[in-house]
């Protein structure tokens, strides 16, 4: 497991996948994700066959967090690297919070910063960078927090609810990254 501050980063299970499927199907969580069609069990019990079959690296990794008032640890989402390119040393990542009582409470934050973390420093990466719909200003905010910057925009390159809608691609390199954290931790001190 990847700990941080009240996350960790697991392996997704089996027993995952019916919480996927509640997920995915509510178009509110959907809003944020390439998905625009109904997901069946049977279609993420695929996703989760196809995931054994990568590289562990690049499996999905489950969100799971403690909140204040409790010890216990709730599975709230996943995240993960694609399209790692060793020779590179880059990868994209996405993440998703499925679960609703979670939004908005900064652990989408946490989640990436710690994703950056495990990137950079253990699997020896340089560039992390991902694609962000442009009306998903709640994780476009998460991003700039965990340090990514804009790189550019594919202008009006996906279609969702009638409408064609920017996608942005921002990226943070290893060097921004150790920057950031330095001063995070000056600022803590």
């Amino acid at each position: 497991m990847i700990y941080g501050d009240r996350i960790r980063l697991r392996a997704v299970e089996k027993e995952d996948l019916p919480e996927f499927v509640r997920w995915l199907n509510d178009p509110e969580v959907r809003q944020g994700l390439n998905l625009y069609l109904p997901l069946s069990a049977a279609d993420e019990e695929d996703w989760f066959q196809q995931q054994r079959k990568l590289d562990p690296e690049e499996r999905a990794l489950a969100i799971e967090v403690q909140t204040e008032s409790d010890s216990e640890w709730h599975f709230i989402g996943n995240c993960g690297y694609l399209n790692l390119n060793w020779r590179d040393r880059s990868a994209e990542i996405g993440i998703l919070i499925g679960d609703k009582k979670f939004w908005n409470r900064g652990y989408g934050t946490k989640a990436v910063k710690l994703l950056l973390r495990h990137g950079f420093q253990t699997l020896n990466l340089h560039r992390l960078w991902l694609r962000v719909f442009d009306s998903n200003q709640r994780a476009i905010r998460v991003y700039h927090k965990a340090g990514f910057v804009p790189e550019g925009t594919f202008r009006q390159a996906h279609y969702q609810d009638g409408q064609y809608q920017d996608v942005q691609i921002m990226s943070v390199l290893h060097g921004e990254w150790k920057e950031q954290q330095k001063k995070e931790r000056q600022d803590a001190s």
